[in-house]
């Protein structure tokens, strides 16, 4: 693991042409997947997808933030910003996993919920407080990693969890480097200066008791060895599941509130 690499260098990785998304990793990682589609209200959002899949032949929900390979994936998938209904698939997922005991793993790499007017008109605020607030007490295991870029609450909705991963480079952070420069400086053009100070690495998320696990990436980036990366992640979802899935259920709910009550006493 290269810790020697500054928050501006992580990112510019992260944006990096051909890093993996997550329909480079699902089939790698899982088998059978079989997709499940709409939130039974409005339609299907395609920059979520969700579904059934069996993990060393245990059977688990996926659930997962879409980004693009290239300019027309991007645009059907509107570039990793789900909708109000995307959120809501994700959470009748996880209630159909909670009635099937089956494990929940969330892949999270957005940089932001999506925020035009008809998300705004169709409740993108309510479906995101809501998926926090029923994740929490989802009564089975769910394990979140961050592929990429993990931004405010549209990252926030599917990393309420019982173990937040992060890939090596990944970054999860309030708002975009830039966004943080226009505000605060009133000068986008400082954005490097502002992703050193901002705290966003996976080390730094680790520190700060936000997440639990940095996972290791190829040298130069994940895209440089699919299938390593792939096997990281497989060996670290295997062994979590495993661990949460022996814990009494009550027990892991209670820690599940307690890991979050102690991420807002410390943001307080």
């Amino acid at each position: 693991m290269d810790n020697n690499k500054s928050a501006w260098e992580r990112i510019q990785l992260v944006h990096a042409k051909g890093r993996p998304t997550v329909n480079d990793y699902l089939p790698l990682i899982f088998t059978d997947f079989y997709e499940m589609h709409g939130d039974r209200l409005f339609g299907d959002d395609k920059a979520i997808i969700g579904g059934i899949a069996r993990l060393d032949n245990m059977p688990v929900t996926v659930i997962a933030q879409v980004k693009g390979r290239n300019i027309n994936e991007n645009k059907n998938c509107n570039f990793a910003m789900p909708h109000p209904e995307g959120y809501r698939k994700a959470l009748r997922l996880a209630r159909q996993a909670e009635k099937f005991h089956r494990p929940i793993v969330c892949f999270i790499d957005t940089p932001g919920a999506s925020c035009g007017v008809p998300d705004e008109e169709r409740g993108q605020g309510e479906a995101i407080a809501k998926n926090i607030a029923e994740f929490m007490t989802i009564r089975t295991p769910i394990i979140s990693i961050i592929l990429g870029e993990a931004g405010s609450g549209g990252a926030l909705a599917l990393g309420v969890c019982d173990e937040l991963a992060m890939l090596e480079n990944a970054q999860y952070s309030v708002l975009s480097p830039r966004g943080f420069a226009s505000i605060l400086w009133k000068d986008a053009s400082r954005e490097q200066e502002a992703s050193e100070i901002m705290m966003i690495t996976a080390e730094d998320m680790v520190n700060l008791g936000v997440a639990e696990t940095v996972i290791e990436e190829p040298l130069g980036g994940a895209h440089n060895d699919l299938d390593k990366i792939s096997e990281n992640i497989k060996e670290y979802l295997s062994h979590k599941i495993q661990e949460k899935c022996e814990k009494d259920i009550d027990v892991l709910l209670k820690e599940r509130y307690t890991k979050f009550r102690k991420i807002g006493e410390f943001t307080e």
